[in-house]
């Protein structure tokens, strides 16, 4: 097959590989997943129409991610454009690309990096984390700086762009309540991916505790960490129902979730109602 004519495929190296925003736009003429869809139905129709160009089926789930991640921040998204109370939630890139800490001011950035430092210097250990793949910011912050939120109406590649980048627009604006909390999204749960999910989480609460002591905030309203894929079963509930560990640490603290909540979202009503439970008041 002529892979010029394909725009979503390109070759590297003789191999055909899919260019994952072309594929989704272009095969599904920039249409919003309706109603009665199923992300895991579109994903399968993705394959289908792919898989016969040459591009394997690793390459395929591979993208499954990233698929379902925008159809959820989509749905995020206009949640907030259509509720002027609502919270956002915005998708987050690799920390490669960007250190979440950089949304904070300067000033609780720097707690952050000091305490990095820190644990590097005292005990010879690195603070690794990765980035959650959404962070939700707080309404006030949302309309200082982005005041007019207009809700998408089409899956383009303008759309998805908006959607993997508006992140940008909030580096240095955020003050220490106005990060509300994190999600973190699966395609599907196996049990090597639950893994990462309660780490975590527990992570970014013991750093959320740890910024609450140097700024020496009394009752603060805490920060929420959740998870979302396509299907849930009792043993995925049962493995993310695990305590933060940096909460069994004292007497003084009242155990916490790792994970607060983990939901199942496959297909947009679905999503609708996760993210009205999430980022409503």
């Amino acid at each position: 097959m002529e892979m010029q004519n394909v725009p979503y495929i390109r070759m590297n190296g003789g191999r055909a590989e899919v260019i994952k925003r072309d594929a989704i736009t272009h095969i599904r003429g920039q249409a919003l997943p309706a109603d009665h869809e199923t992300y895991t139905g579109i994903l399968e129709s993705l394959d289908n129409t792919i898989r016969p160009r040459g591009v394997g089926q690793g390459a395929l789930s591979n993208a499954h991610g990233d698929w379902y991640e925008w159809m959820l921040a989509l749905e995020a998204w206009n949640t907030a454009a259509n509720n002027p109370d609502a919270d956002l939630a915005l998708l987050l890139p690799n920390k490669r690309r960007f250190d979440l800490s950089r949304l904070y001011s300067p000033r609780i950035c720097g707690i952050i990096t000091d305490l990095r430092n820190k644990v590097l210097q005292t005990g010879n250990i690195s603070f690794v984390s990765s980035n959650p793949d959404f962070v939700i910011l707080g309404r006030s912050v949302v309309d200082r700086v982005i005041p007019h939120l207009n809700p998408i109406n089409m899956l383009s590649n303008d759309a998805i762009d908006t959607l993997d980048n508006s992140y940008l627009e909030f580096a240095d604006q955020c003050s220490f309540e106005e990060i509300k909390g994190y999600i973190s999204v699966k395609s599907s749960l196996r049990p090597d991916r639950r893994l990462q999910i309660p780490h975590e989480g527990s992570l970014m609460k013991a750093v959320y505790v740890h910024i609450q002591t140097r700024e020496w905030i009394i009752n603060p309203n805490g920060i929420k960490y959740y998870a979302i894929s396509t299907a849930i079963n009792d043993s995925d509930i049962e493995a993310l129902n695990t305590v933060a560990t940096h909460s069994i640490t004292t007497v003084s603290s009242v155990p916490q979730a790792a994970v607060d909540q983990l939901f199942a979202a496959n297909s947009p009503v679905e999503a609708r109602a996760v993210f009205e439970q999430i980022l409503l008041p």
